[in-house]
């Protein structure tokens, strides 16, 4: 099993006021599952906070033999069947997940939460189609689970076989980093890091706890959010730091 550490921290909602986080991040003895939920825009009582907390509920145990998009979609099917959940009309939540035997290295991204690959190379793994879309139309949320939209985590288990996946050979794989778009905006959006090697840099010499920090006192210095353009001050952070043995 991989070295494996993990930072989290709750953010604001669109009223500026403290909630719980609505991130989510499960270790399990094979595979680690990151997921973030959509903070909805007007109160309801199963929010993206609850749609990410019972599907990750849903994910705590992935076969290692098992395709990844298919016991995704399972998982989304039970919580839809179990809760009466509607597709266009349930909360939703990104999903990543790295899963790992002796011989392979497993990631599936599904939405805006990328997952990061170091080795021979550096693979960003990332879902760039709710991205794409923004800035492009005014209600994103119609365009859920749509061709030419974007695909999440909702109730409709087809949106798990839309997910980017990609394979390594394990020994060819060092540290993965996983995160939610609470953390991935420091290099994406706010130019904090070069690049996700120089993240990697700081979560070897000072914890993954050192990136979260960077990105809020960046974000304490904009409140009016007139530098970087966003829906809330602080969203939520989530991240994970995998560190493969030889």
């Amino acid at each position: 099993m991989p070295e494996i550490t993990t930072a989290e921290r709750a953010g604001v909602g669109p009223d500026g006021r403290p909630r719980p986080t609505e991130d989510r991040i499960v270790v399990l003895d094979n595979a680690v599952v990151l997921l973030d939920g959509a903070t909805s825009p007007t109160p309801r009582e199963r929010d993206g906070g609850w749609h990410s907390a019972h599907l990750a509920a849903q994910l705590r145990s992935l076969d290692p033999d098992a395709d990844l998009a298919d016991q995704l979609a399972d998982a989304i099917a039970r919580l839809a069947a179990e809760h009466g959940l509607t597709p266009g009309d349930s909360p939703s939540s990104t999903v990543a997940v790295v899963r790992w035997t002796d011989d392979v290295v497993d990631a599936l991204v599904l939405a805006d939460s990328p997952v990061v690959v170091f080795g021979r190379t550096t693979e960003v793994v990332s879902d760039d189609r709710l991205r794409d879309l923004r800035g492009k139309v005014a209600e994103v949320t119609a365009w859920r689970n749509r061709e030419g939209g974007f695909w999440v985590a909702e109730a409709d288990p087809a949106a798990a076989h839309r997910a980017v996946r990609r394979s390594w050979p394990r020994d060819e794989v060092h540290t993965v980093l996983m995160a939610t778009d609470g953390v991935s905006c420091g290099v994406d959006d706010y130019g904090l890091f070069a690049d996700w090697r120089s993240v990697l840099e700081i979560t070897s010499a000072k914890g993954p706890e050192a990136v979260l920090d960077a990105i809020r006192e960046a974000e304490a210095n904009d409140p009016e959010r007139v530098r970087w353009h966003r829906p809330k001050v602080h969203d939520d952070q989530a991240f994970a730091v995998l560190r493969f043995t030889p």
